[in-house]
């Protein structure tokens, strides 16, 4: 397919895998560590550097249009997620990185097996895949050193349970997080109530931005976290008028200077729920990670126990599911599943559950019958649906950065 879109053949190649949040959802951007997982779908780019400075970038999926500009005019329009923004990002990235002025021009066909919109990191993937090309044209390198600080994260590895197998199952409902309100809302939802708890706390709440740097402030733990979220927040919804109040400001000043664009004309912040749930789910984190380390008997279940409450969290505090995860998650646990929960952004996408290894085969025969085997055909196959993927190591990853969409 190289040959005939470009008429020429490919230099190299470069992959990058999806990846599995087997527990800590919608935590990273309140500063809170994660527990993702490699997987073995992945996106592939084949790729040819060319002497002018044309990029030109197909997909071997009809469904994404070829795309063609200049490699030294990188333009990137934030009001449409379509998907060669994703690779402008991951090279524009390693642009800005080494301070370049001058790029080299490439044919690049994309492929890949990740299910978009799944909560699979399809579009994380081919950001990374993008960035591996420009340094292999570039001919670069990163340093560990220089990646930690263009890229501020750290991974611990955590060692996963050996007699336990991870099925992801695709709810085949898609939930582009890019293109709809619900995440950025959760997003302010927590910025918000960050502000609440510092300032019912006495702490200077206009600098705060995330829930954890409330924790960091007030060094207690993520238990007491939790109380004070009890004694600060009501469970009903807050009106933007009520938040003025309780910080002091006028309702131009929260909207001029806290909310973003795509969240002023909210009329209901849902506080204490989503406060609730990320601390919990915090905690959650740190405890699947001790039991991995200490790795008692009774692992595989105290470890499913806690993503059971995982998904309870996201679907009645966080509100991120839909009635296709939860039916999904309902029949995973019934055949066999110690633990089953909705992970990415949710809305739709996919479900990860951990299976004892004896069990799989029945496991996956019955999870495809009861919700798959549709008779108007509907759903997609079962090839990108329901797979299993053997743990090796997981990492944990301390807070990312979130911007608001």
């Amino acid at each position: 397919m190289f040959n005939s879109k470009f008429g020429s053949i490919p230099k190299f190649y470069v992959r990058a895998p999806g990846r599995v949040n087997i527990i800590g959802e919608h935590i990273d951007y309140c500063g809170y560590s994660v527990l993702p997982m490699a997987v073995e779908q992945d996106v592939l780019i084949a790729v040819e550097p060319v002497k002018t400075y044309a990029l030109q970038l197909a997909n071997t999926n009809p469904l994404y249009p070829d795309f063609s500009t200049s490699a030294n005019n990188i333009q990137i329009d934030k009001t449409k997620p379509l998907w060669h923004n994703y690779f402008l990002c991951g090279l524009k990235g390693i642009q800005e990185h080494f301070g370049l002025s001058n790029l080299t021009g490439m044919n690049c066909l994309v492929d890949g097996n990740i299910p978009p919109s799944s909560g699979l990191s399809s579009s994380s993937a081919l950001v990374c895949c993008a960035g591996l090309v420009t340094l292999t044209v570039l001919g670069r390198n990163l340093s560990k050193a220089k990646l930690i600080e263009f890229s501020p994260l750290r991974a611990t590895d955590v060692k996963l349970p050996s007699g336990a197998v991870f099925v992801i199952a695709n709810s085949c409902v898609e939930m582009n997080k890019a293109a709809t309100s619900h995440f950025n809302i959760r997003v302010m939802e927590c910025r918000l109530a960050a502000k609440l708890l510092a300032k019912y706390k006495s702490l200077q709440w206009d600098k705060v931005l995330r829930l954890e740097e409330v924790q960091a402030k007030l060094g207690i733990s993520l238990e007491e976290m939790l109380l004070v979220t009890e004694d600060a927040l009501h469970p009903e919804p807050y009106n933007p008028e009520e938040i003025c109040r309780c910080l002091g400001i006028s309702l131009e000043e929260l909207r001029t200077q806290i909310l973003s664009p795509n969240t002023q004309d909210v009329l209901i912040f849902k506080l204490y729920q989503r406060a609730k749930h990320v601390y919990s789910e915090a905690a959650r984190v740190l405890q699947f990670k001790k039991i991995c380390e200490e790795a008692p008997e009774n692992m595989v279940q105290l470890l499913g126990e806690l993503m059971n409450q995982s998904h309870m969290s996201c679907r009645d505090m966080y509100e991120c599911s839909c009635p296709e995860l939860d039916q999904l998650v309902d029949i995973c646990r019934k055949f066999g599943a110690q633990g089953s929960r909705l992970t990415g952004a949710g809305w739709g996408g996919c479900t990860v559950s951990m299976v004892p290894a004896d069990k799989l085969p029945s496991f996956l025969a019955n999870v495809h019958k009861a919700y798959y085997q549709r008779s108007d055909g509907s759903l997609a196959p079962e090839k990108q649906s329901l797979f299993a993927t053997k743990p090796g190591g997981a990492l944990e990853i301390p807070a990312s950065s979130c911007i608001l969409r």
